[in-house]
């Protein structure tokens, strides 16, 4: 199932041209196809154009309201299970079928993508991969689980070095048997008469119920998450020797903590981020497959 792009059945007007045309023209980013595809007719859906700019103070206003709230209820209060139900029975209602699945995709790559480095490290090291096969799946703590996983490997990653006096540097011998295309498909997603909402509206709701169902240190952590972004770039970038690739994997500096306000905005950076990044080791796997073949002939 490929996404309907509107813009793709219309002929090209030098004098009005298409900006998703160009977007999907355009090979700069490297994301294949069918990712950009969805990704696009996303972003270009009616939701994202009129509904958006009206959500967006809304959520933003309902994050301060409830930051105010929090300050008369327990610092631990949290529920955590109930949020991941409201969040994987609103998915499956009213979010689009591009966004549900780039969303499910993003468990699969950064899982992958946390892996190569884990494998590729001087010194190996264990991940907690997250696959969840449908939006049901998302109910087991799901993202949460993917937040944590993040500073977890952070963390147990520079630990090894450091007990061994390494540091990261280019891998001899990169292992990319674990980046592969997640068996999630598009045509699994719910299509019901209410899925209509886009990706970046849905976030800019969820991020609200985010905030006021997890504790404080849960929800600051899952916001600063996001500028885990370059951290993990380097990484890869560094096993790889191949730093000019960085300029994809922005989002804000990992030292600079920045307001829980924009944490919607900047998820869909991360989303975005994490999926480039594996498009590029799948583009790195296929040269080395490439010119091992060519070795043969």
């Amino acid at each position: 199932m490929k996404p309907t792009l509107d813009f793709l059945a219309q002929a090209h007007d030098p004098r009005d041209p298409s900006p998703w045309l160009a977007l999907y023209l355009d090979q700069s980013t490297p994301l294949p196809d069918p990712v950009k595809a969805a990704w696009l007719a996303d972003s270009s859906s009616g939701s994202r154009q009129y509904l958006l700019p009206f959500l967006r103070p809304l959520a933003r206003m309902a994050i301060v309201l409830f930051q105010v709230c929090k300050v008369f209820v327990p610092r631990n209060w949290s529920h955590s299970r109930l949020l991941h139900r409201l969040l994987a029975w609103g998915l499956k209602r009213f979010v689009s079928p591009e966004a549900n699945w780039l969303i499910l995709r993003h468990f699969h790559l950064g899982s992958q993508v946390l892996a190569f480095i884990g494998a590729n490290s001087p010194v190996p090291v264990e991940t907690s991969p997250l696959e969840p096969e449908d939006l049901d799946a998302l109910k087991d703590d799901m993202f949460l689980k993917h937040d944590l996983n993040l500073f977890n490997f952070v963390i147990r990653l520079n630990q090894a070095l450091r007990a061994k006096g390494l540091e990261l540097k280019k891998a001899q011998t990169v292992d990319f048997s674990m980046i592969r295309e997640p068996g999630v498909r598009l045509e699994d997603m719910p299509k019901g008469p209410l899925n209509f909402l886009d990706l970046q509206s849905a976030i800019e709701l969820f991020t609200p119920l985010y905030q006021l169902m997890l504790t404080d240190n849960d929800f600051w952590r899952a916001a600063n998450s996001l500028q885990l972004d370059e951290t993990i770039g380097i990484y890869a970038a560094t096993l790889l020797d191949a730093p000019e690739h960085l300029i994809l994997v922005n989002n804000k500096h990992p030292l600079v903590p920045l307001s829980t306000l924009r944490a919607g905005h900047r998820l869909v950076i991360h989303g975005l981020s994490t999926e480039m990044l594996h498009s590029l080791l799948v583009k790195f796997r296929a040269a080395r497959e490439a010119g091992a073949a060519g070795g043969h002939l």
